[in-house]
């Protein structure tokens, strides 16, 4: 499937683009757009808007999607999305592809329900990088594999290449994955400390950001609570506290997510990504690897490659 075998806007009741296609647009859209797709869609949908104000709904759970909020939907649950009522218009730049499973992991915290996500706020410092590396995949996206990937297009959103790329052949494919996933971190890490829990104490919050900056890093009970000025006692029993779970426990979990994404993206070895993930035991690794996942490193990445 090509850019001309897509609708220019998608149409009520048009189906989502094919599994395994990385499919990107931007569009801006007058009011009475709306899109109804009764059995959802087949592969994930994200939204970045930068202008005006859409409506988006799955299932039960229905979002507004304003300026900085990246609004993504879970396939397979009836969805429906367009101009929000009363707004004039909605642009925003959007995505259908499958997600890589390591990006649950941080979308997880803004699930509002029936698989809708909503990252929100994101900080207004963030907004044009979030909108550079849409236009960069979108170009990458293009990319014949000849020579260098074209340039990105300009801030006007008459793109003359048209509003739709698909991403065909591996390296446009995976270098337009590669630009959805920094769109979704970057967003996910800043609205989450954007948005600390009530009452979130402002040394815990650190320490959860010391860990998911460096998971690999030998960080310890003692470590951390030296970085935050607290005792190990004192730190360990606030951690549990105001997160639900011990430190180490949550340090565990960073290091697990960031091996699963090291196995799906790089070619080291099982026992280097350990290493790099902060396990010193290979042994240990592979088995509490397998206790989150539910197979093996070497299965995982054969089955997420």
């Amino acid at each position: 499937m090509s850019a001309d075998d897509l609708p220019g806007t998608a149409a009520p009741g048009a189906p989502s683009p094919p599994p395994g296609l990385v499919v990107i647009g931007h569009f801006d859209q007058s009011p009475g757009y709306t899109v109804d797709r009764p059995r959802g869609a087949d592969s994930w949908l994200f939204t970045w808007t930068t202008a005006g104000r859409g409506r988006l709904s799955q299932g039960a759970t229905g979002t507004s999607a304003d300026p900085g909020a990246l609004v993504v939907l879970a396939p397979g649950v009836r969805q429906g999305y367009g101009v929000a009522p009363g707004a004039r218009h909605w642009r925003f730049w959007w995505a259908h592809c499958q997600a890589r499973p390591s990006w649950r992991a941080w979308l997880g915290p803004y699930d509002t329900g029936d698989g809708v996500h909503v990252v929100a706020p994101v900080p207004a410092a963030l907004h044009g990088r979030v909108e550079s590396t849409f236009r960069r995949m979108l170009a990458d996206a293009r990319w014949t594999g000849a020579q260098a990937p074209p340039a990105p297009p300009l801030d006007d959103p008459a793109d003359p290449d048209g509003p739709v790329a698909v991403a065909h052949g591996t390296a446009a494919h995976e270098l337009a994955l590669c630009a959805l996933e920094e769109i979704v971190l970057l967003t996910a890490s800043a609205a989450r400390s954007a948005v600390p829990a009530p009452g979130a104490d402002a040394r815990v919050r650190r320490a959860q950001a010391l860990i998911a900056a460096d998971p690999g890093a030998p960080h310890t009970v003692p470590s951390l609570a030296a970085a935050v000025a607290l005792s190990p006692s004192r730190f360990a029993h606030l951690f549990a506290q105001q997160v639900g779970e011990s430190p180490m426990r949550t340090l565990r979990e960073a290091r697990l997510r960031h091996a699963a994404r090291l196995l799906e993206g790089t070619d080291l070895s099982v026992a280097r990504v350990a290493t790099a993930s902060g396990f010193a035991s290979p042994f240990h690794f592979n088995r509490v690897f397998h206790a989150r996942f539910g197979q093996p490193p070497g299965a995982y990445r054969a089955a997420h490659r």
